[in-house]
């Protein structure tokens, strides 16, 4: 099983909004069975689940130091891919997540504030010996800012590249369980999405394709 981790010691990144979206997107891709994972105290991914209609994808539960044995219960279960949400700060907890990701995204701002706050991130990153790379959110259309965030961040590591623009649209999505590629699947923000999901498809270790051997999930799993 692959284990991506979305991170950023800096909250309202767009962490949460990325990784429904994300396993959502694979799921649609046929990189599935799916399961999110959230550790987030805030639990804003689990309410996301909570309003969602669909049965994909599964939401699972644990506390950081079960983290590791929920990931093998999960693999044993039949998943291809868990996608870790995490709190919007630096922690132990959070060096821990990344410590088990097979890749990190870290979702970044166009921002002054949120290009200083990658720092911590970015070195837990490495002092782990894990791979990442930024993904440029939450952006207004055509502002000199984003060129300029991408351009600072791409002398730190590899950016995505596509950017997630600004849209009402996520939130309308959030409210209603769902993804943006979900309720305006022929608009540019499902191309936005479609376009991230592969540039982290790409940098995911290749898992054996393990079909839909997953259990059928009623319930958040705990390890």
């Amino acid at each position: 099983m692959q284990v991506l981790v979305l991170a950023s010691q800096k909250g309202g990144a767009g962490k949460t909004t990325l990784a429904f979206h994300l396993a959502v997107a694979a799921e649609t891709a046929g990189a599935g069975p799916v399961v999110l994972v959230d550790t987030d105290p805030q639990g804003t991914l689990t309410k996301w689940w909570e309003a969602r209609q669909s049965e994909t994808p599964k939401m699972a539960k644990a506390e950081v130091t079960e983290l590791k044995a929920l990931l093998r219960k999960l693999s044993e279960a039949g998943f291809q891919l868990a996608i870790i949400d995490t709190a919007g700060r630096s922690s132990e907890a959070n060096r821990t997540i990344i410590e088990l990701a097979d890749f990190v995204l870290l979702p970044v701002k166009p921002s002054a504030a949120d290009l200083w706050a990658l720092g911590a991130t970015v070195d837990v990153c490495q002092s782990v010996n894990r791979p990442f790379a930024f993904a440029v959110c939450q952006a207004t259309r055509n502002a000199a800012m984003t060129v300029q965030a991408v351009a600072a961040l791409a002398s730190h590591g590899a950016v995505a590249p596509v950017v997630v623009h600004n849209r009402v649209s996520y939130a309308a999505a959030m409210g209603a369980g769902q993804t943006l590629q979900e309720i305006e699947p022929k608009g540019p923000g499902a191309d936005e999405i479609t376009a991230l999901w592969a540039f982290v498809q790409a940098r995911l270790p290749a898992s054996e394709q393990l079909g839909n051997r997953a259990r059928t999930l009623k319930e958040p799993v705990n390890a």
